[in-house]
């Protein structure tokens, strides 16, 4: 029995004369396998699969956190894909777990040769521990209780609330966040916030430099490109 060991390339280069389509895509599986990996570490495993050879199906290990070698054979789902020729080319994100119990989330990407037949997979595991526990630390810190008495504390002004609304409701219907605007869009929210008399209070041009992350000079400097374009 051969097994295959390939080698991520770093050179942008066809395939050697010699080598057959299926070690071509084993190498160029292999190579993305690499990227991925450099990518996603250090929580994240990736694997390459010879679907051909089964027994000894892992022929690319990066980042190991399963503890398996190259050589090893294929997994449960990697049988199921070679004996289903419908089987599913993407699943992606699906529950798992290493041989110590940590929970892990999976995807699997199945690759055809040109006749439609399975012969190769890239699987990527990430290590959810580390996440789920700097979720839960995050969590407690942001735990909230009640402050004991029927007093309602807020740390502004109603006028603030209503800025603050105002420019989350205009980055929402661009799909962005206030502070990664676009400078056109900063120059649109703030000429219809100038519109509006926002612009008019105390304290108004540092307030929205701090939501959209602009200094407060720079607040007057995309209102007055927006009215230069008006002109």
């Amino acid at each position: 029995m051969v097994i295959v060991t390939v080698k991520p390339s770093r050179i942008n280069a066809g395939p050697a004369p010699e080598m057959s389509d299926h070690e071509w895509l084993l190498q160029e599986a292999s190579k993305i396998a690499a990227g991925l990996a450099e990518t996603l570490a250090p929580l994240c495993e990736v694997v390459v699969h010879d679907l051909t050879n089964p027994e000894h199906a892992i022929i690319q290990i990066e980042n190991n956190l399963s503890g398996r070698s190259v050589g090893d054979g294929a997994t449960e789902l990697g049988l199921a894909r070679m004996a289903d020729p419908s089987f599913p080319d993407i699943i992606a994100n699906y529950a798992n777990a290493f041989a110590d119990g940590r929970p892990a989330k999976s995807t699997s990407i199945g690759l055809r040769d040109k006749s439609g037949r399975f012969v190769a997979a890239i699987c990527i595991n990430m290590d959810l521990s580390y996440l789920k526990a700097i979720g839960g630390y995050l969590n407690a810190l942001t735990q909230l209780k009640p402050n004991g008495n029927t007093v309602r504390e807020s740390l502004s002004g109603a006028r603030q609330d209503s800025l603050n609304d105002k420019i989350l409701a205009f980055s929402a219907r661009k799909n962005r966040d206030p502070r990664s605007l676009t400078s056109d869009e900063r120059r649109e929210l703030l000429q219809m916030l100038a519109d509006e008399g926002e612009l008019d209070r105390r304290g108004a041009a540092d307030q929205i430099g701090t939501m959209i992350g602009v200094s407060r000079s720079n607040v007057y400097y995309y209102l007055k490109g927006e009215k230069a374009k008006r002109a």
